[in-house]
């Protein structure tokens, strides 16, 4: 019998010897709600209101252990021990594919049972130990300014949807009755900076923004079963996010009809009166917060919940309310189930960073790469003479990792991936050459003149979680974390410089980072630029992969890149006008969905199913798509709408369709769309969806429709037009 069967015979056992028969909460032939009921009816209020924070005591006398549901999982397990660690969010973003997204998440949630079974039978029950996980984040990353950006989607709806969705059904499984691992959809919403005011700060959105850009993938979340909601720091529109009668009640619980349980953000509870001063102290926090729907405290400040029950502040059945649904929670888990009967406690530890994981690590930051540019020099010959590889990330595991990571025993830096790759007769030379943020202190250069004289030059630069991040933890940056200088440390340009002097050897620029950076200047001097994110424990592998054409790069960027921080409206300013390709006006260094191949692809016309439609008809749109170059590569097929015609204010373009396609030269696929009325429709004013009378425009390609992609060197998008019926 195992420690967890033990644990449950215990808990029975002693109910059993107090009450003569077994309780209802443990009856697993009982509704869910009776077992719920049944358990809360037992605890006292001291206890409930304990049960009600992140760090839950256990309960002796009903057999019930410790749980603490502050667990991580943005791109792996994090915090908790050994972990397969895959590419940061926004490099898993890049990627733009759902079934990759699936499997990962699919991954870290075997690895996350894995773990949590092998800590139950040592008696662990420790913070990150748990099945409670805080992710993913699904805030829209709008600004390149805020540092935790890296930890999302990108800056649009329908991927962020996309993607968020097929990671929760991967985190959570498919079992009819027990959740594998509890997802949780944050931060909710509207929170994207800036950092350092987030305890006090109130993000202003009109209804159209809200229901156009910042809440259509919690709600789609919500649609796909979500477990868990976390209400944010800021406030929205002058309420703490974490007591929003709008967010928390109207929209959340009734419209969209959330079934599943909401966790304040860490400490979010003590901001109302340290930070928004809209109540005195933590008792009126705390039932305000419960009032509005918050069933889970993550800090301490629902100690005060009895407090609160004294001065007639919040009932105990109100209290009893919210602890009825957050149970629910830890139900669905099994955790007062005997363990045979939940499959997911058979998960063994051997599947914790294994060789499958392994290798789906590398194939994620495979594709999560971006290439920005390329002259040609790329893909490289693995066997020539003589390779440098320098800069400041080149042998860093940081620049692997971004942040909410685990660790592994056994990562691979790009330094490490490239020397791998290599052919025996070939030489390779490495050295560091500059620091990541600051000068040199010894002007000495014993660096650059190695580029004079190798076949090729790596030159590892960029950003790391020392610059940028959450509050706290970017320890090298001046803004808690945010990034509001957009440009690259000086020293590392004119380091680039020094490289390219002398010489016509390829210079290849590989950039890590969480968020655009200004790259004009390395576009220019590089012979070919890699963006690689924080591509994970397997990404020195992967960039040697692209380097050396075992596999095409294939990624494309969730965000636009703009020239210029001028280019965008100040950063605490939350309308979207004049944000994201949906409503930029200025030509962007690079664009939204742009990222070159090693082939070539053409598309035919599109052909659509209709040319006119009624207001409640879909339309569907073909088109096929042919490898024109020399290599076996995949393409991102993507498809935006536009309604130029809108009585409403409109985005410009709007993606409404992703589908990769693998072919080898030559070959052709016909990709097809359905458009449906919701993905024509306009946001008005007032926050509804129309659906106008009217053209409808609609673009595939494998970037964003426009000339800067084409100048950038993407296949040019086919367009055609479809009409909404009056």
């Amino acid at each position: 019998m195992t420690a967890k069967s033990n644990l449950v015979f215990y808990a029975t056992f002693v109910v059993c010897t107090v009450f003569g028969q077994q309780p209802d909460y443990l009856n697993v032939d009982l509704p869910l709600e009776k077992r719920v009921n049944d358990l809360v009816s037992r605890l006292t209020l001291e206890e409930k209101v304990q049960q009600m924070m992140h760090n839950a005591p256990g309960i002796p006398r009903l057999g019930i252990p410790a749980y603490n549901w502050w667990n991580e999982a943005l791109h792996g397990v994090g915090r908790s021990g050994v972990a397969t660690i895959f590419p940061q969010a926004i490099g898993l973003a890049a990627s733009f594919d759902e079934d990759l997204m699936f499997r990962v998440a699919t991954a870290i949630s075997d690895e996350a049972r894995a773990r949590f079974n092998a800590a139950t039978a040592k008696g662990y029950h420790l913070q990150y130990g748990g099945l409670t996980f805080w992710t993913p984040n699904i805030n829209i990353f709008r600004d390149p300014r805020w540092g935790r950006g890296q930890e999302t989607y990108g800056e649009d709806p329908y991927l962020t949807a996309k993607l968020g969705v097929a990671f929760v059904k991967g985190l959570q499984g498919n079992h009819p009755v027990y959740l594998k691992a509890a997802a949780c959809a944050k931060h909710y919403a509207v929170h994207s900076g800036p950092e350092k005011l987030r305890h006090e700060f109130n993000a202003v959105a009109t209804p159209k923004d809200l229901r156009e850009t910042y809440l259509p993938a919690f709600k789609a979340l919500v649609n796909a079963g979500v477990e868990a909601v976390m209400c944010a720091y800021n406030r929205t529109n002058g309420s703490p996010c974490c007591a929003s009668p709008l967010l928390l009640t109207e929209i959340l619980r009734k419209e969209w009809g959330f079934k599943g349980h909401v966790v304040s953000d860490c400490w979010a509870i003590a901001d109302f009166y340290n930070g928004h001063n809209v109540v005195n102290n933590a008792a009126e926090a705390s039932a305000l917060a419960v009032k509005y729907g918050v069933n889970l405290n993550c800090g301490n400040e629902y100690h005060a919940l009895l407090e609160a029950v004294q001065k007639n502040l919040i009932t105990e059945k109100e209290i009893d309310e919210a602890l009825t649904v957050l149970l629910r929670t830890r139900f669905k888990l099994g955790l007062f189930d005997p363990a045979e009967r939940n499959p997911y406690n058979r998960i063994p530890a051997d599947v914790i960073n294994s060789p499958a994981h392994r290798a789906l690590a590398r194939e994620a930051a495979q594709k999560s790469i971006v290439m920005l540019k390329n002259n040609g020099v790329l893909p490289l010959r693995n066997d020539l003479g003589k390779y440098f590889i320098t800069g400041p990330n080149a042998a860093s595991v940081e620049v692997l990792l971004g942040n909410y990571y685990g660790v592994n025993p056994e990562m691979v830096t790009i330094l490490e991936g490239i020397a791998a790759a290599i052919h025996p007769a070939s030489q390779l030379q490495y050295r560091q050459g500059i620091m990541l943020d600051r000068p040199n202190a010894n002007p000495q250069d014993w660096t650059t003149g190695n580029a004079r004289n190798s076949d090729a030059t790596f030159v590892v630069m960029g950003i790391s979680g020392l610059l940028e991040g959450e509050e706290g933890e970017s320890i090298a940056s001046p803004y808690f974390g945010d990034r509001l200088d957009y440009n690259l440390p000086r020293h590392q340009i004119d380091f680039l410089k020094k490289l390219k002097e002398g010489h016509n050897n390829p210079v290849i620029a590989i950039i890590t980072g969480g968020s655009p950076m200004n790259l004009a200047e390395v576009h220019e001097l590089a012979d070919a630029v890699l963006l690689v994110w924080y591509p994970g424990q397997e990404g020195g592998h992967a960039v040697a992969d692209v380097i050396f054409g075992k596999v095409s790069p294939s990624g494309r960027l969730p965000i636009t890149f703009p020239k210029s921080l001028e280019d965008l409206p100040p950063y605490e300013d939350y309308t979207m006008k004049g944000r994201t390709y949906r409503y930029m006006q200025v030509e962007p260094l690079y664009p939204f969905g742009f990222g070159l191949s090693y082939s070539t692809f053409s598309y035919s016309a599109i052909r659509l199913s209709s040319g006119e439609v009624k207001r409640n008809q879909s339309v569907d749109a073909r088109v096929t798509v042919t490898n024109t170059g020399k290599n076996t590569a995949e393409e991102v097929v993507q498809l935006y709408l536009s309604t130029p015609n809108s009585r409403h204010i409109a985005p410009l373009f709007k993606l409404s369709g992703i589908k990769r396609v693998k072919l080898p030269p030559g070959a052709s696929a016909e990709v097809v769309f359905t458009l449906t009325p919701d993905m024509f429709a306009v946001i008005d004013n007032n926050g509804n969806p129309v659906v106008e009378p009217g053209p409808v425009r609609v673009y595939i390609g494998g970037a964003l429709p426009g000339p800067r992609s084409e100048a950038l060197g993407a296949a040019r998008s086919q367009q055609a037009v479809f009409t909404v019926k009056k």
